[in-house]
């Protein structure tokens, strides 16, 4: 199990620095002058303020050198000073990770409370209305681009019938609660104030359906199939000529053994959704990671793209190592392989 736990962990973090590698070239490939971004046509124009602003960013020196030192300073904590906001990134991240955080949970756990149970029902009762629905919500999640199911979400329960609040995390009345976490919810809970705590919960209904589409029909649609490929397994049969139950037979034998293929979908599903929905954030105005990163892209922030990229690396392996460490407890064999 250690040799196990030990492997991993190497992999891990040789994916973390092959990831921050592969962004620093492309983003110091693509068009885009994060010099004509940040002081303007007329200060461009000018060839000191150019050299000082290159000097004080770093960007007089060769790549290399630029991503070593990086490096440098990611080894000590120090994730840079972003040139759109002129604060450090690690405090950027700070103030917008947990509204990705707060999103993206609520978003992880209704498709898994919805695609779970949708799965399992569809492959039990295969070939009924029951299938047919979950296999339809499957290929709607899957299939209609995020951004779309955005607009007309707002379009139709916000513009149209009224029934959801607009944009944002609360209205533009409401005074937000003390930082204690970041976490709305979890802050109006911890001060008593709960018609902030409502008014937060109100304006999390229709972002999360939104993030949870794709993830509900990938769910659904591989619960299905992995529940299906399990109860045609032989010990099905054999526990059905015992005489058990179907219920029993469904959720103590098929189940778990269909388990490892959702838990690794689940997995990097909810690593993906806290790496920041960027159009869902956008939409919304949900001032998140993804909108965070948006920004640092069309600005070209250098400093505030690398750091981003590093956390949601090191986010997908950190999900990624969980995932193994599951296997290891859902299916012994796999730690003597």
């Amino acid at each position: 199990m250690i040799r196990y736990v030990v492997s991993r962990l190497v992999v891990s973090v040789a994916m973390v620095l092959l990831a921050t590698l592969v962004i620093f070239l492309i983003a110091n490939t693509v068009p885009g002058d994060p010099v004509l971004t940040a002081l303007g046509d007329m200060a461009a124009s000018d060839p000191a303020q150019v050299a000082e602003f290159r000097a004080r960013w770093g960007l007089d020196l060769p790549l290399w050198q630029q991503y070593w030192l990086f490096l440098e300073r990611l080894a000590h904590g120090d994730l840079g000073v972003s040139i759109s906001s002129r604060r450090p990134v690690l405090q950027d991240i700070i103030d917008y990770a947990p509204a990705t955080l707060e999103l993206a949970t609520v978003a992880f756990t209704l498709s898994i409370l919805v695609g779970l149970p949708l799965g399992v029902l569809a492959a039990v009762r295969r070939d009924t209305i029951i299938d047919h629905v979950a296999r339809a919500v499957s290929l709607i999640g899957v299939s209609a681009p995020t951004f779309w199911l955005a607009f007309i979400a707002l379009a139709v329960f916000y513009g149209g019938l009224n029934w959801a609040p607009g944009p944002g995390r609360l209205d533009p009345v409401s005074f937000p609660p003390d930082r204690i976490t970041g976490l709305l919810l979890i802050d109006t809970a911890l001060q008593g104030d709960w018609e902030t705590f409502h008014d937060a919960a109100a304006h999390l209904v229709l972002p999360s359906i939104v993030l949870a589409a794709a993830t509900l029909g990938l769910i659904t649609r591989t619960t299905r199939a992995a529940m299906l490929e399990a109860l045609s397994q032989d010990y099905v049969r054999v526990a059905k000529a015992k005489g058990l139950r179907g219920r029993l037979i469904v959720v103590g034998h098929a189940l778990p053994n269909a388990m490892l293929p959702v838990v690794t979908l689940g997995g990097l599903a909810y690593a993906n959704l806290l790496a920041g929905a960027v159009m869902t954030e956008t939409v919304f105005s949900w001032p998140g990671l993804g909108r965070y990163t948006f920004r640092s892209a069309v600005t070209v922030d250098f400093p505030a793209i690398m750091a981003v990229t590093a956390i949601v690396a090191a986010i997908f392996v950190l999900v990624n190592f969980l995932v193994d460490m599951s296997y290891a407890l859902l299916d012994p064999r796999v730690v003597k392989k």
